[in-house]
């Protein structure tokens, strides 16, 4: 080899080499083209990609429930190669270090939505929120398949409690709600949450926008009456230790087992009589026996088949990452109320089904996907995308919105190391009792509620001086302040490191005389200036947002 040639083999070792972009998954590409097609078909330029603290905290707060700890978001961010934020999804999903936060955080969202955030609070309830939560856990940390998880639930039977004898966490979806009137909230929660049918209104008459009319909704009430919920009460007192829920033999409202009608009143006061019959159409079995047909079975092995089953999974979790869903609200489909992407949700939708119903293969493709990177800026290029005054979302930037109070939780907790002591048990009760100041329930027939995690001035006062908060301000040995005021350089570095740690980002120009104001204030304290700076910036708007 000539000297040249040596000269040339050295220059070329000593150039980095260009690394190769990030080989996404074709469903990636998929949504990439649909959405970047809606972006040229309303002239829209989308918003520059989110910087890489913001997304890390973004993908965080989504996947597992919580901002990432100061150490998360540094070794991130100082990562080079153009494949670390696939390579962060992956640890999020796959890394043994966060199974038990992701199976934690998606039970809790699972949770909230099959029983609602005060279901299974009440002793004198059926629902046990402790087995619907250990059932949710085991699944997402198994990875179960979502079409399993939708039949055992709907299907399921057994105790409500766990370490009682028959144990099956899954009936706490369907145990209080079989009993109370006919069924008819296991028939309208079924529908909606799993199908995005919303039919809880035609139990009394047709629908007038969609094509549910009042003898389907009887038709799909039907297949819960061989169902029935079982109280197991403490001994020598009035409140329910646990439940059961059992299949049992359905005579019918004609008092023929053979022939296990039903029947439901029109408006006009004319009767009418319903079989089970599944939304499609298909009819099983009119027995109401048992041992000649299990009708909710029937029903889950239906609801699989049906290709609303893996739209609606779809468009809810396109919604829990973008914000918004493909319609609106995100569980109700139908001709009625069509998709802003309609091919995006039917091709999600299949490619679900083929990836056998992996819910983190869902979760990866959103997660990467590019309107999913955008940041939260709404300029002159993208005016016209702003879901929250009633336009349909066209997803060129990340929508702004405020964690949830679960995650608000635990972000604080994550943070500043500010959980309570004690056992698990005695610290998720700590959690519950925060947690539930913020729940209102309505005795509607659809079992509804709401939360005043809204800015309310009580959760104002709560957030300002509260317990979790001042745990989290605390600079006792060994506190979140007080490793703070241990790290850095300088003061300098210690006040960016709090930023970050909280908010993702450096602090300005303006936050920074403030804190030398602070620590003039405070007479060269700086672990008390860190202190109300910390304050300040977990009682912000920023910090309760996802941005």
């Amino acid at each position: 080899m000539t000297r040249l040639s040596l000269a040339l083999v050295a220059i070329m070792l000593s150039v980095p080499a260009m690394a190769a972009p990030p080989v996404l998954p074709a469903q990636v590409e998929v949504i990439d083209e649909l959405i970047a097609q809606g972006w040229t078909d309303f002239n829209i330029r989308p918003a520059p990609e989110a910087d890489d603290a913001s997304w890390c905290r973004r993908v965080f707060l989504d996947v597992i429930g919580r901002i990432p700890n100061h150490q998360e978001l540094k070794e991130f961010v100082d990562e080079r190669g153009s494949d670390k934020r696939s390579k962060l999804i992956e640890k999020l999903l796959y890394d043994d270090r966060y199974t038990e936060e992701y199976a934690g955080h998606w039970s809790t969202v699972w949770t909230n939505l099959l029983i609602g955030r005060g279901g299974g609070n009440d002793r004198r309830e059926m629902t046990n929120r402790d087995g619907m939560q250990k059932y949710l856990r085991d699944a997402f940390a198994m990875n179960k398949p979502y079409n399993t998880m939708v039949y055992e639930l709907v299907t399921a039977t057994g105790a409500t409690k766990p370490g009682a004898e028959g144990f099956n966490g899954a009936v706490n979806f369907l145990v209080d709600k079989v009993n109370a009137d006919k069924g008819v909230l296991a028939a309208s929660s079924t529908s909606r949450i799993f199908l995005g049918q919303q039919v809880q209104c035609t139990q009394c008459h047709n629908h007038p926008f969609n094509q549910w009319k009042q003898q389907m909704f009887w038709e799909f009430n039907s297949f819960f009456r061989q169902t029935r919920s079982l109280r197991r009460f403490v001994d020598g007192a009035r409140d329910i230790d646990y439940a059961e829920l059992i299949n049992e033999d359905f005579a019918g409202e004609a008092n023929d087992a053979s022939d296990a009608l039903v029947f439901y009143e029109l408006r006009n006061g004319l009767t009418r009589v319903a079989y089970p019959v599944f939304t499609d159409g298909t009819a099983i079995e009119v027995s109401g026996y048992v041992s000649d047909v299990n009708r909710r079975n029937e029903l889950g092995r239906l609801m699989l088949e049906s290709e609303n089953l893996d739209k609606m999974i779809v468009n809810r979790m396109w919604g829990q990452f973008l914000g918004y869903g493909f319609t609106k609200p995100v569980d109700d489909l139908g001709p009625h109320n069509p998709p802003s992407q309609p091919e995006l949700l039917e091709r999600l939708g299949k490619e679900f089904r083929q990836s056998s119903y992996d819910l983190k293969q869902l979760i990866t493709w959103i997660t990467l996907s590019k309107p999913y990177q955008l940041s939260p800026v709404l300029g002159s290029s993208n005016s016209i995308d702003d879901p929250s005054i009633g336009e349909t979302p066209k997803f060129s930037r990340f929508y702004l919105r405020q964690m949830t109070a679960e995650q608000l939780y635990q972000s604080m907790v994550t943070a500043t190391d500010a959980a309570g002591t004690g056992s698990y048990e005695e610290q998720e009760q700590q959690r519950r009792r925060w947690l539930n100041q913020f729940v209102v329930t309505f005795g509607t027939d659809e079992g509804d509620e709401a939360t005043t995690f809204n800015g309310s001035i009580p959760q104002a006062l709560m957030l300002f001086n509260g317990e979790l908060s001042k745990k989290a301000t605390s600079t006792g040995k060994g506190s979140f302040i007080d490793r703070i005021a241990a790290s850095g350089r300088s003061p300098r570095d210690r006040l960016t490191n709090l930023f970050m740690s909280g908010l993702a980002r450096r602090p300005t120009r303006k936050e920074a005389t403030v804190a030398n104001q602070l620590l003039v204030a405070r007479e060269g304290n700086e672990k008390e200036m860190l202190q109300d700076m910390w304050w300040a910036i977990i009682n912000s708007n920023e910090f309760i947002m996802q941005h």
